[in-house]
């Protein structure tokens, strides 16, 4: 039963990157097909989130090391 959960643990923020990821493409494949500017998928919500987690993600990280 451990084993299952460290599985589902490693799983779990794999496949929601997965389908954020697939969503911030739709998004690029959007604004290419529309002529768009090539900023504009990152002002969308996946683009968001994926800032957003690049940028927290580390400063977490590091306080969590600190404190």
């Amino acid at each position: 039963m451990p084993e299952i959960t460290k599985i589902l643990r490693f799983l779990a923020p794999l496949v929601a990157a997965i389908l954020v990821g697939n969503w911030f493409l739709s998004e690029v494949k959007k604004a290419r097909a529309t002529n768009q500017p090539w900023y504009r998928p990152y002002l969308s919500t996946p683009g968001i989130l994926i800032i957003l987690a690049a940028i927290l993600i580390p400063i977490f990280l590091w306080i969590s090391k600190k404190g």
